[in-house]
């Protein structure tokens, strides 16, 4: 029999294709990185707000390195940082010999300083250290940014995949109609015949641009199918259709209440129950469309694996958000074995800042080798290691590059 040391060198020498992730490659010209772009993300803007004595549009006003001083100051310094936002940072600066009980943030500045100064390179070590073979970024066609490196036609890094995000044609029509109407595509407010073939056709020529693994998009709790709405409309008409004939997956992230405090901007966010008999509905009217889902309300997740049970069109993917906590991690992933086996991909980063690379995938690493020692373990049959490293390369990498044929 396997020992849980056995199967946690398994999954730690593991190489992994992080399948949805907010980072881009360097020549795009907009990685977030550093201590002070890990200290100020979102995660760590709501645990200051609640021990700092200022108000959210006080610390807003704040220049970034200020924003990170106090953040150190109150979340590092005057208390134990243990949640697991605060020791994701601390796992970071261990990971680069960096004192992790400093009162201030002057040799960590110095060291990324000198870090990023070669971004191409930097970005290989953080890979490297992470075990990250491949990852897919988020990359949205409305993003004036992103358009202008896509025409540029820059010369795509093979680590770094794109995902044709698509938030403004399901979740805001009237405005994405008119912006792409200003970009010379024939959609007005009502979605008739031309509208949607002209939403098609933007999809095929942004296929064709990006070369896409997915497309993606992000849901709120009250997401339904099938209902009489633009969303709807567009989602069966358009986008599944233009999915299926370009044999891409379909991303849906669901469950997230957008700017409960609005104050707070990014960081306002909250988590609401999303009602998965619409996903059970989507997956049997469009059996040759591919379905990848992760749900943000831990309550979803078992109706989520259950879904996932009737329909082999249904990837499970990750731990996302207010999930990626070590205690729902765990107890998430045990429940996905116990009712998926190994089909499903257990976790991805979500990262937006490079080296949340780093502690994202050292933690889930442990959870994941834990949920999987305990379903060896109850196992009447010897399992074998040559066993264990076969599923962990489907769990970590090989289902995920399969889903997206990567």
């Amino acid at each position: 029999m396997v020992s849980l040391d056995s199967v946690k060198a398994s999954v730690d020498g593991a190489s992994i294709l992080d399948i949805h992730t907010h980072l881009y490659q360097p020549s795009f010209g907009m990685m977030l990185s550093g201590i002070d772009e890990l200290l100020t993300y979102h995660y760590l803007i709501c645990e200051v707000m609640r021990v700092a004595p200022l108000t959210p549009n006080d610390f807003n006003v704040m220049p970034k390195s200020k924003q990170a001083d106090l953040i150190w100051e109150y979340l590092f310094v005057r208390n134990n940082p243990i949640s697991e936002a605060t020791t994701g940072v601390l796992t970071v600066l261990k990971a680069f010999g960096l004192n992790p009980n400093s009162t201030d943030l002057a040799e960590a500045r110095e060291f990324f300083r000198e870090a990023r100064a070669n971004m191409d390179q930097y970005v290989s070590v953080v890979l490297k250290m992470a075990g990250v073979k491949s990852l897919v970024m988020t990359n949205d066609p409305f993003d004036t940014n992103e358009i202008a490196h896509w025409q540029g036609r820059s010369e795509m890094d093979p680590r770094f995949l794109a995902a044709l995000r698509i938030d403004p044609i399901l979740n805001s029509w009237h405005d994405a109609a008119s912006k792409l109407h200003d970009r010379g595509y024939q959609t007005y407010g009502s979605i008739d015949e031309e509208s949607l073939g002209e939403v098609r056709r933007f999809l095929v020529d942004w296929i064709k641009i990006m070369h896409p693994k997915y497309m993606a998009v992000s849901l709120p709790p009250s997401f339904a199918f099938p209902e009489h709405s633009a969303r709807n409309e567009v989602l069966a008409k358009a986008v599944l259709p233009v999915c299926e004939e370009y044999g891409l997956p379909f991303a849906m992230m669901i469950g997230v209440n957008k700017r409960v405090h609005p104050e707070l901007i990014e960081a306002g966010d909250s988590v609401g129950l999303s009602d998965m008999t619409a996903i059970e509905r989507l997956c049997h009217a469009f059996p040759g469309n591919r379905f990848m889902v992760t749900v943000l309300a831990r309550e979803n997740q078992h109706g989520l694996c259950v879904a996932a049970r009737k329909f082999a069109n249904l990837l499970p993917f990750g731990c996302w958000w207010f999930m990626n906590n070590p205690s729902l991690v765990e107890e998430t992933t045990t429940m996905r074995l116990e009712m998926l086996g190994t089909t499903f991909v257990p976790q991805h980063s979500d990262a937006r800042v490079l080296e949340q690379l780093i502690y994202k995938w050292k933690h889930s690493r442990r959870d994941i080798a834990a949920s999987l020692f305990g379903r060896y373990e109850v196992s009447p049959r010897n399992v074998t290691q040559e066993q264990v490293d076969r599923d962990v390369a489907l769990l970590m990498h090989d289902n995920a590059a399969s889903w997206i044929k990567a």
